[in-house]
């Protein structure tokens, strides 16, 4: 089974390269951020032509997730929990019924920037959330997959330029904590325990020239319960879809689970 998650950054601005992709790659599942449209505007009727079964969470203009499978999705979840007051829509959770079942996320976790404002004391709330979430989904015992947008540069293997960074809410110390502290709870990072390549990143700035030298940075991750890491045959980083007409700044990642 092939999972990918793909932060699209508006998926009816970019529906015909998003679409292309999928006809190419033809991902079992695929997890979907910055959908950036409610859940009515969402293009479902061209994923259902492709064979997908949808499931949206999303919000006008901003954020938004979205879920695609092949098989039915089930036992669907729309937010995280403990989230009085909170209306972004940034994760939806749900039961690949395959053969073997797995569940999924599909996570947009906040940018956090800038670090002075209360929009990183957000962001460390919400991967808090996100980690109690996480441990009781673990304690089920079953394959899981958390991936998603987690805007963290884990460490400075994972940016081309991490001086760059430095300050960023995306590579700050407690930003890089909180996320090794959600790995600790027995999860495995997908790209590192099956590729681990230097220079291997999900996202480039539309400055000019980023692209070309190979700016980059890893913020897209795929983290794995025990269960599914023993699944795990391979990754890949789709970065050719980046150099396509009106791209999106982030390409697909794929995990490739023997289910």
């Amino acid at each position: 089974m092939r999972i990918a998650t793909w932060n699209v950054n508006s998926v009816n601005a970019r529906l015909e390269t998003v679409l292309r992709w999928f006809e190419e790659a033809k991902p079992d599942v695929a997890c979907l951020q910055e959908i950036k449209c409610v859940d009515e505007k969402f293009p479902a009727e061209a994923f259902e032509r492709l064979g997908y079964n949808v499931a949206v969470h999303g919000q006008k203009s901003y954020n938004g997730v979205a879920m695609l499978s092949k098989h039915p999705i089930e036992d669907i979840r729309r937010g995280l929990p403990d989230g009085e007051g909170d209306d972004h829509a940034r994760y939806i959770e749900g039961i690949i019924g395959a053969p073997t079942p797995v569940r999924v996320a599909s996570i947009y976790l906040p940018n956090g920037n800038p670090v002075d404002s209360d929009k990183y004391p957000y962001k460390l709330r919400w991967i808090d959330r996100l980690s109690n979430h996480a441990r009781e989904l673990l304690a089920l015992e079953e394959p899981l997959v958390l991936t998603g947008d987690y805007n963290v540069i884990p460490e400075e293997r994972d940016a081309e330029f991490p001086k760059n960074w430095e300050g960023d809410a995306l590579f700050r110390p407690q930003t890089r904590e909180a996320f090794r502290a959600l790995k600790y709870l027995g999860l495995t990072d997908a790209f590192l325990e099956a590729d681990g390549a230097p220079g291997a990143y999900t996202f480039w700035d539309y400055q000019a020239g980023a692209w070309q030298r190979n700016n980059g940075i890893r913020i897209d991750h795929a983290l794995l319960s025990p269960q599914a890491a023993d699944l795990l045959t391979g990754v890949s980083i789709h970065r050719d879809v980046r150099s396509w007409e009106k791209p999106s700044d982030h390409v697909p990642f794929v995990i490739e689970l023997d289910l």
